[in-house]
This record gives C-alpha cells, structure tokens and sequence, in this order.
C-alpha cells in the first residue's frame, strides 16, 4: 500500500519566533456527500461565536485549589514568552490524582566534556485530590524544550528523551521501552491507545535495519507524506507502529516533522482537490480509503481524532480567528464555532474518554496578519475554553496563568467531570455536569 498524503509540516523542537501570520478563509463543503454519509450542510449547523473579550473569573466556581508554590513551582520569565517552549505538562490519572510536572530553575551539573545547552531538570509530582498530598516525586534529565511526556490510560506514561521512550509508572520508576536510530522529535498516540505515531532524525542515507524500531519488514508498507520543503533532504522518518509490541506497520522518510492524525483503523490526509478544495480521506492500515469529506481552504486545515469517531478540524476564518467544525468518521457534522481573532496560537487537550476537549488560546491586543506581527508585549493573558465533544457546548471558560504558550497547563479526567488548570497560583479543580453522551457511527454499531 502506497498513499501520497499533502501534510502539514512542523518543527517539533526548534522554538519558533512570534512572526507574522496570515489568516485565510476555510468552509466546510456539505459533509458525507462524496461518502454517502448522513452529513449536514453548513447551514443546518449551528455555528457559535466566542466573544472578543473573555471573563476575568472563570464562568464555573473551582472546587478546590492545590497551592503549587510548596511544590516547587515558579512561574517562567519572560524570556520564555513567545518562545512555545514546554515547561511544564499537567494530567489526571483516573479522577482523582494528577500528574504535575514542570521545569525546575538553576544551574545543571554537567561534566566537562559533554556540551548540552538544551539540558534541563523536570520535576514531578503525583498529587493525591482533593487534600493535595504528594504520593510520589522525583527529577527528570531531559535534553531539549518540547513536549516530553504524554499520559497513559492504564496509570502508565510515556517520557520522551533523545533517541528514546521510557515507560514511567504511579511511583514515577521509569523502564526503558523503544529506542529510534536518531533524535527522536514527536510523538502522537491514537484515542485507543492501540498505535504510535514518531518522528525521528534519521539523515540519509543511513536506513533503519531489520531488527530496530522503524527497521522494514517484509509486512511494513510505505507512505509518500509530502512535507513540501523542497531543496532539503528527506532526514525524518515517520512510523506508525503498535504500542503493545513496537512493531512497525507504516512507514515514510519525509524533510521535516509532520501531525499525522490516526485512529484505530487508520489515517487522515488532507488530499488536493480543485483550486482551494482540500478532501479529508481515512486511509486504512490494511488498505484502501474512504473520503469523508471536503474543506475549501486557502491555508491547510489541520484535523485531529477527539476518540476514534469524531474529528476537530481547524481552519481559519474570514474573518480572522478559527473556525473549528467536529465531525464523526461517517461523515455527520456535529458543530461548528468561531473563535475571535484575539485568541491566536492554540492548544487542544482532550479528555481520555473523548467527552470534552479543552482549547487554550493566547488574548492578544489585535488579530495577527501580515501586516501587524506580534510581539511578546501584546499577549495579554491565557484562556481556556471546554467543550462538550457532542454538541459544542462550552462547559467552562476560564483564565489560565502563568501564561504557558505551549500548553501543558490543563487537564481533563476520563469521564470529562472534572477540569483542572493551573491558574492563580494554585491547580484550580473543576467540576462539571456530565458531559453528554458521543454520537453513535455506523462503524459502531
């Protein structure tokens, strides 16, 4: 099987600059048409507006809060503002502790032949709720400024370092699990946590062998991913794999880092149609696809699995701001809203169990375009806003500080019911209604 996907590109560790963007129209064209789906047409969907200006109190009470200072944490300078760095990443296991781990200031020891300018300490902490009691602690050694950890559903997580993924478990012990024959940059994981999807540094013409994680086998197939960075050399390796055993099922070499968005049947590729029409396609692991749709967008959509039947894409607004649509894998539109062109560079969490998604943005002072860049004076605040995966109905809205502008500072419980953000000093807990139940799909019943 060999598919040719157009992907959007990105540096998964480099820090990019706060530089100019340009927002472009996108629509939805009538969803499931092309598949057979029972979609809806864009004017049976009801779209919602986010206001320009946002509530200096959260619109739900908290219920409780953790003081976070007795946990060593302090707020990063404002050198880091702007520079998308990771600094600290926040999770529930089950609903009632939390995973909070964050960068600790001060001088690193180093020896004095190795020469890590990207090395820092991470420290974490497993938070009993509602009492606040640390159960376990300890201090990580990571060596650059992106994401590092992303949280299992079994109580388990994955730790990224270099060239390799430790499995860390509830007394924060950490075991070695896959190791890549380069940097290893990103990683993503399935809403069932069944695959992985990694990018690693693999320059040409060095090739994984047979044996190794990425290493082709005789039923490992190809992608074409085109990270349209033409005149640079094809030095990431893209696999997805299976979690469980490590064993490659697909696999691409690609010129920089691409978001490829998978569930458990397969992936999405944003196909070219005519002009600006962008055709949103499953690719299965085992073959064939299916077209679930079409956007017209003069800037590429990027679309993400909430569970393994329902889809956030989004776009950009004419407006300006986004404007984001959930549809399910047959091709049904279940909302749409608009975001204001303040709220710019967002991060999107959901819920272990698919039920809200939390989408974080920066308030700034005016829409960025290509004509008024931003600097780091402009980013008034943090916001938070969670949403019923279902019906598009914001559950919360509220204010996250210190300001985290690569996210890492919200978190939602398996069952949706409880939200906690770092805010005011504290781990602001929330807890909501129950969220509505997720649409049925054909692939379901």
């Amino acid at each position: 099987m060999k598919m040719r996907l157009r992907m959007r590109a990105f540096n998964a560790c480099a820090a990019p600059p706060i530089a100019a963007a340009v927002l472009l129209l996108v629509s939805l064209n009538p969803l499931g048409a092309q598949s057979g789906g029972s979609g809806r047409s864009r004017s049976e969907v009801k779209e919602r507006y986010l206001p320009s200006r946002f509530p200096a109190e959260p619109s739900v009470a908290p219920s409780f809060s953790i003081p976070i200072e007795p946990l060593g944490f302090s707020p990063p300078g404002l050198a880091y503002l702007g520079a998308r760095n990771t600094l600290a990443s926040l999770d529930f296991v089950g609903e009632n502790k939390l995973l909070f781990t964050f960068r600790v200031p001060g001088l690193l020891h180093r020896d004095t032949i190795s020469n890590e300018e990207e090395e820092r300490q991470i420290r974490a902490v497993l938070i009993d709720l509602p009492q606040g009691n640390v159960e376990a602690e300890t201090v990580w050694t990571v060596h650059d400024r992106a994401r590092y950890l992303w949280m299992l559903k079994d109580g388990h997580f994955l730790l990224r370092d270099r060239n390799e993924l430790k499995v860390g478990d509830l007394s924060l012990n950490l075991k070695p699990f896959l190791k890549f024959p380069g940097p290893l940059e990103w990683i993503e994981i399935d809403p069932t946590q069944q695959y992985l999807v990694t990018n690693s540094r693999e320059p040409a013409p060095a090739k994984p062998q047979i044996g190794d994680v990425g290493g082709s086998s005789t039923d490992t197939h190809t992608m074409d991913l085109n990270s349209e960075e033409n005149g640079q050399a094809a030095e990431v390796v893209v696999r997805i794999l299976r979690r469980d055993t490590g064993k490659v099922i697909l696999l691409s070499r690609v010129r920089r880092a691409v978001h490829l968005p998978i569930n458990d049947v397969g992936y999405l590729d944003d196909l070219e149609g005519t002009r600006w029409q962008r055709i949103l396609n499953l690719a299965y692991f085992d073959g064939g696809s299916r077209v679930l749709g079409s956007t017209e967008s003069e800037c590429d959509p990027r679309d993400d699995f909430v569970t393994s039947r329902e889809i956030l894409i989004t776009g950009c607004a004419a407006a300006g701001g986004d404007r984001l649509v959930a549809m399910t894998t047959d091709g049904k539109v279940l909302w749409a809203d608009v975001t204001p062109p303040v709220a710019v560079w967002p991060e999107v969490v959901m819920a272990p169990g698919g039920r809200r998604i939390a989408r974080e943005t920066l308030g700034v002072t005016h829409a960025i375009t290509a004509y008024a860049s931003l600097s780091s004076d402009d980013i008034k605040g943090q916001w938070v806003a969670v949403y019923d995966a279902a019906t598009g109905d914001m559950a919360l809205e509220t204010q996250a500080s210190p300001v985290l502008d690569a996210g890492g500072n919200v978190a939602i419980s398996p069952s949706g019911r409880r939200v906690a953000v770092v805010n005011g000093g504290g781990i602001q807990v929330f807890d909501l209604p129950e969220p509505p139940a997720l649409p049925v799909t054909v692939e379901d019943k």
